[in-house]
């Protein structure tokens, strides 16, 4: 007999997918509610794909950075918080707190590294079938280092695994351009660490960024900062659309500093012609060339070709819903993300200034006991923050609990920010009174 036939679901743990911000949050608020749970991540500790960007420096200061549940569970065990005014990097935010959270001994016997999600589907069904179907319990296939496979029953399923492993490619219609996998050699996705383990990559070459929100400017910025000692680097910008002031956000109006700042620097780069802008520019083509890789894209006059040495692609990220196929999933057509919370979030109609927050009820599917939060929950929607995610969790937990009071009582404040523009990929949110069942 298997252990998910011995049990009922009931008795079953949460299954929580990806150990980041979100996902280990999410295991503070099960253990504070004492319901069981086990979490899955791919990489080899927690924060994995924060450690891929972790020379960068979050917007948000550690107030906003840390879950009220998982603070509560790190002051028990004698934990001390960082200065909650002080923005820190990735490496901070995982050295000083998801280790610690981690290692917590209320999360650490359930928490399960290099065991990646393969597929989430319902024991002994697919999609297809109905009767009964809420009863069975969700079987999760975990695959560890080696490609060994098992089976792990779960009475729910929390999908925080995020969206990094899938950033979206740099043609301007969605798709990768031509000949962007066949140069993938001279293409890095992100936010690389120009100055720093990637230095020899980009010193004294000739780059192109593409991109417009921050984590453009995050590469920008690096590559600017690298030419004061590599004289010889050159840098393009290139933007589907030409910038304009909201591009560089609300500077010492953000109550988010250190985005206000990033955005006044690069300006003031492009003002000091450190930076040479290509805008409007819509990435058409890659061709390898030699040394070098030749980029083509329109512009207002036509066709335009342009050679450089390296390609930073930063055009934001998409989720990826492949290990989810025999779920009952109701994605909003165009964004990706739970339909219900598509029209709150859609950057098509809204800014950054109207995005409410939100809980288990607009982040719903057909398909009992399963939830994506986080990052991933907002599809191709620009304007996620980590507070964000924390109240998700909160929201979906409580109702996992059967305190659907709380489930439905959403708390959050966000910081004002006013920055995001359609297509933007700047991550922020508006200042938002406290809601009730919505």
């Amino acid at each position: 007999m298997t252990q998910a036939a011995a049990l009922s679901p009931q008795d079953l743990p949460v299954a929580v997918i990806g150990a980041g911000p979100v996902g280990l949050a999410a295991a503070a608020q099960l253990a504070e509610r004492g319901l069981p749970f086990a979490v899955f991540e791919a990489g080899a500790g927690p924060g994995a794909a924060i450690r891929d960007w972790g020379h960068v420096t979050f917007f948000s200061p550690w107030r906003f950075n840390v879950d009220a549940a998982a603070r509560r569970l790190l002051e028990l065990n004698q934990w001390t918080s960082p200065e909650p005014g002080r923005d820190p990097t990735g490496n901070e935010l995982v050295d000083m707190y998801l280790a610690p959270l981690a290692a917590h001994p209320r999360i650490a016997p359930h928490v399960f590294y290099r065991a990646r999600v393969v597929a989430v589907t319902r024991q002994g069904m697919d999609r297809v079938p109905s009767r009964n179907r809420e009863q069975r319990p969700f079987e999760i296939v975990v695959e560890d280092g080696n490609g060994q496979q098992r089976l792990v029953p779960a009475r729910a399923v929390i999908d925080a695994s995020g969206t990094w492993q899938t950033p979206n490619p740099a043609g301007a219609n969605g798709i990768p351009a031509i000949g962007e996998r066949e140069s993938a050699s001279r293409i890095r996705a992100g936010i690389p660490d120009v100055s720093g383990v990637e230095r020899g990559r980009y010193a004294g070459k000739r780059v192109m960024v593409i991109g417009s929100g921050h984590s453009a400017m995050d590469s920008v910025l690096g590559l600017a900062r690298l030419k004061e000692t590599a004289p010889g680097t050159a840098i393009t910008w290139a933007m589907r659309s030409p910038p304009t002031p909201k591009t560089f956000g609300l500077g010492p109006d953000d109550r988010l500093s250190n985005r206000g700042a990033l955005g006044k620097r690069a300006k003031a780069a492009i003002d000091a012609g450190k930076i040479t802008m290509l805008a409007p520019f819509r990435t058409r083509a890659f061709a390898l060339q030699g040394d070098g890789i030749e980029v083509t894209g329109e512009t207002e006059t036509g066709q335009t070709s342009v050679k450089v040495d390296e390609v930073i692609v930063a055009t934001g990220f998409r989720p990826d819903f492949s290990m989810l196929t025999e779920l009952r999933l109701d994605l909003h057509p165009w964004l990706e993300c739970p339909r219900e919370l598509g029209p709150l979030i859609d950057p098509n109609e809204h800014s950054c200034n109207d995005v409410p927050p939100h809980g288990v009820k607009q982040l719903s599917h057909p398909e009992a006991g399963f939830v994506i939060a986080g990052m991933k929950s907002y599809g191709r929607a620009p304007t996620f923050l980590m507070m964000t995610g924390y109240e998700q969790i909160r929201s979906v937990v409580a109702a996992f609990a059967g305190d659907w009071t709380a489930a439905l009582e959403t708390r959050l404040v966000l910081p004002h920010s006013g920055v995001c523009a359609p297509r933007d990929e700047a991550a922020c949110c508006p200042p938002a009174e406290k809601r009730t069942g919505t």
